[in-house]
């Protein structure tokens, strides 16, 4: 269909002033916080622009758009708080509608007595932790993107925020989902505790990143207020001897909101005045009852000061809950000086993660001549295992296809050296645009199985065409 008749049509479904042609907002909802274009747009690079951006009200509204699109093969990209570092909301085909869930932003049931809050998909998680907040309650919740991301966009992408493991990942706290098929059915899962009725159908939708259908609301659990906090940092001779009193406090049914280990480079500027040179740093946070934190803080200090950790004080857990969240707005300030920068974060069991951390630190200084920074930290521990994530720096010479080069360059060797060691390509990132390369890999002979996911929710492939598999 021609775009100008399908916009037009787009216009009499819903009231004309939601379908938007304003060049500056298809802009915008054309792209998210891929880092690779927050450098090459320095350099020349001109994102692909769609035809339009669509702003429904309701899931009515919503339905009414994907049949229109379905019947007529046009692709559609959903878009929430475009915090998404893979170029999962990136448009690649300019006969695109981007739904855009910003205007469905009602939280629509709050249940004090089941631990439960309903929201739609576009309610931003900046607004709503505060709300509950008021009410003596959290979210729990608390990834890098908080100021921008909305309730949908973290669903969709199988978000993970900084106090996981103690609260879990989104998985853990999704009960229930409203969402849209392709061809405009609305479906339903309801909100329980736990059900035994097949498989767990509401998993299909988490981190399904707008592949299947479109997420519309959300039910999730929320947590009292916790009365209390105990804060302790530690430093630690190595990396290897860091995640190894990780693998203990986890062992030992531990559970504190934060336990993040950083290695020496990561140290030097924020935490140099405490330490000691070469040295890493523990970081470590319960939250809970006084007795709980009591209890938690004492297991901790036993476990890290037998392992000869030197005990730092609050004063570094301080500094990096105050700025923890400062990287998302230095990307642009980086990409200006030339310099090119991302975060990979992948995860593996404790029998193999340190040797990932040390095999891909040495490949990328040994192979890479434009690297100038290329660090790591652990996160999110798991009892089986835990996350490294990766952060780099290089300087690519100043044009589009060399910042491509050296960029993937980069990511072939974490990739390559974590899949060498069975570890997973994405603990938290998701896998948008970006990492569906690797997909195959990745999954081995389960890969069947997300192609016949998508073959069989969106036969006509409308649903963000590029996203997780490579169709």
């Amino acid at each position: 269909m021609e775009k100008t008749n399908f916009i037009n049509e787009l216009k009499e479904l819903l009231d004309s002033s939601q379908v938007i042609t304003d060049p500056s907002t298809i802009a915008q909802k054309s792209v998210d916080l891929y880092a690779l274009r927050l450098y090459q747009k320095h350099v020349g690079w001109k994102p692909t622009l769609a035809s339009c951006v669509v702003r429904p009200k309701n899931t009515k509204e919503v339905s009414k758009v994907l049949k229109f699109a379905n019947e007529n093969s046009i692709p559609v990209i959903p878009y929430g708080g475009g915090s998404g570092v893979l170029g999962g909301a990136e448009t690649r085909d300019e006969n695109t509608i981007v739904i855009d869930l910003s205007e469905m932003d009602n939280i629509i049931h709050f249940s004090e007595k089941d631990l439960t809050v309903t929201v739609e998909s576009g309610v931003y998680l900046k607004d709503l932790e505060p709300w509950l907040n008021e009410r003596g309650f959290i979210t729990g919740h608390y990834p890098q993107s908080f100021d921008l991301a909305q309730m949908g966009g973290l669903v969709a992408t199988r978000s993970i925020g900084q106090f996981s493991t103690k609260y879990g990942g989104i998985e853990n706290l999704v009960l229930g989902i409203e969402a849209v098929l392709p061809n405009g059915e609305i479906i339903n899962i309801k909100s329980n505790p736990r059900r035994a009725v097949g498989p767990d159908l509401l998993q299909l939708w988490i981190g399904s990143e707008g592949m299947l259908g479109i997420i519309t609301n959300i039910t999730i659990k929320v947590f009292p207020e916790p009365e209390e906090r105990w804060l302790q940092a530690y430093a630690i001779p190595t990396m290897e001897e860091g995640l190894e009193i990780i693998r203990n406090v986890m062992r030992s049914g531990y559970t504190p909101a934060v336990a993040r280990l950083h290695d020496w480079l990561e140290c030097e500027k924020p935490y140099g005045a405490f330490m000691n040179e070469g040295e890493c740093i523990l970081l470590f946070l319960s939250e809970g009852s006084k007795e709980l934190c009591d209890i938690e803080s004492s297991g901790i200090d036993s476990i890290v000061t037998s392992f000869g950790g030197r005990p730092l004080g609050t004063k570094p857990v301080e500094i990096w809950l105050k700025h923890r969240n400062d990287a998302a707005d230095e990307y642009e300030q980086y990409g200006a000086m030339g310099v090119l920068v991302d975060t990979i974060e992948i995860s593996a069991n404790w029998e193999d993660i340190a040797k990932i951390y040390e095999e891909t630190i040495n490949r990328i200084y040994y192979e890479i001549s434009e690297t100038i920074y290329f660090s790591g930290h652990s996160s999110h521990s798991h009892l089986t295992g835990t996350n490294i994530y990766f952060q780099m720096g290089a300087l690519p010479e100043k044009s589009i296809e060399e910042a491509e080069r050296v960029y993937f360059n980069i990511w072939q060797i974490v990739m390559e050296t974590t899949l060498k060691y069975n570890g997973s390509i994405s603990h938290h990132h998701g896998v948008g645009k970006h990492k569906t390369r690797w997909m195959k890999d990745e999954l081995g002979s389960s890969y069947v199985l997300m192609e016949t996911l998508k073959n069989a929710f969106d036969p006509k492939g409308i649903m963000n065409p590029g996203v997780i598999i490579e169709k």
